[in-house]
């Protein structure tokens, strides 16, 4: 199977809610997570909104059928990763790298001083995926106040703040 990365096309938003779910779904493998699966997912209001301000790409098959998106909004000169998500049955292939890449690649371009996001420690698609591709994790001594607020709001969503993380690649 071909795959390539394009950006986020306003006929595409309807199918980013299914593909995230089912991304979810791989947290099901991890019962204390579980729960993450039927969590809610981002809402096309937000797609439509990194569409047109934001960041927003999707990985499609032959067909021109979405099967992952990254997206992102910009925070002073950083791309801020909102979601990652790759259908569960393409998930290993190397989509999800490819997402990443194109996003590092249009940051470059933009000539931002990095990427930031938030993720789970110990999820082995999460930091230690983010990790390979030369992200580190933040200090609470260099992390950013938006990013130690939005840990804050993740832990009272449910997370663990101990079970996240800040991460940061700086170009």
């Amino acid at each position: 199977m071909t795959f390539r990365i394009r950006k986020t096309v306003t006929a595409d938003i309807t199918s980013l809610q299914a593909i995230e779910r089912s991304a979810d779904s791989a947290f099901e493998t991890i019962p204390a997570l579980a729960w993450v699966a039927s969590d809610g997912v981002q809402p096309e209001d937000l797609h439509h909104r990194l569409c047109e301000q934001g960041y927003s790409a999707v990985v499609v098959n032959e067909d021109d059928i979405p099967v992952g998106f990254i997206n992102g909004e910009y925070t002073a000169d950083t791309l801020h990763i909102l979601g990652v998500a790759v259908m569960r049955d393409c998930q290993g292939m190397g989509l999800g790298k490819m997402l990443m890449a194109g996003a590092i690649h249009h940051a470059r371009e933009k000539q931002l001083a990095g990427l930031t996001l938030t993720t789970f420690r110990n999820v082995p698609w999460n930091q230690p995926f983010y990790t390979r591709l030369g992200f580190h994790v933040l200090s609470d001594a260099e992390m950013p106040e938006r990013l130690a607020r939005l840990l804050d709001e993740e832990a009272a969503h449910g997370f663990t703040r101990a079970g996240r993380c800040a991460m940061a690649l700086r170009l």
